[in-house]
């Protein structure tokens, strides 16, 4: 299976449990893979053929500035189910960190893997 991957995709918004983690926003950083099979693409060189992960990024942006989630795990969740919603996407890894969350670690986060099919037809992200 082929990939196509975003990585350090960078947003600022309100995320956390704490009061204080929700008067402003933070930075949250993802980093998403996208398996799909890319061969015609490959092959017609069209991008009508493969994932345009420039649109798709600026969902995720959108999606990160604006859900304002509790948890991590929750927007990963979200990000994984806008990634599935892709023409030809089945399988996505979704990496969501903030880098401000505990004091001397670089960031902590989340990293989950969704296929196709996850997520019931009708709900809303």
């Amino acid at each position: 299976m082929d990939k196509i991957f975003i990585r350090g995709l960078r947003a600022r918004g309100v995320i956390g449990v704490y009061d204080w983690e929700r008067e402003k926003p933070q930075e949250i950083v993802m980093d998403v893979t996208l398996f799909a099979d890319l061969e015609a693409a490959g092959e017609s060189d069209d991008l009508g053929q493969s994932i345009d992960y420039s649109a798709l990024a600026e969902r995720l942006l959108a999606h990160a500035e604006t859900a304002e989630r509790l948890t991590v795990e929750a927007l990963a969740r979200d990000l994984a189910r806008i990634c599935l919603e892709a023409p030809g996407v089945v399988k996505a890894v979704v990496r969501v960190e903030k880098p401000a969350a505990v004091p001397f670690a670089q960031s902590v986060g989340v990293e989950i893997e969704r296929v196709a099919g996850s997520f019931p037809e009708n709900a809303e992200v």
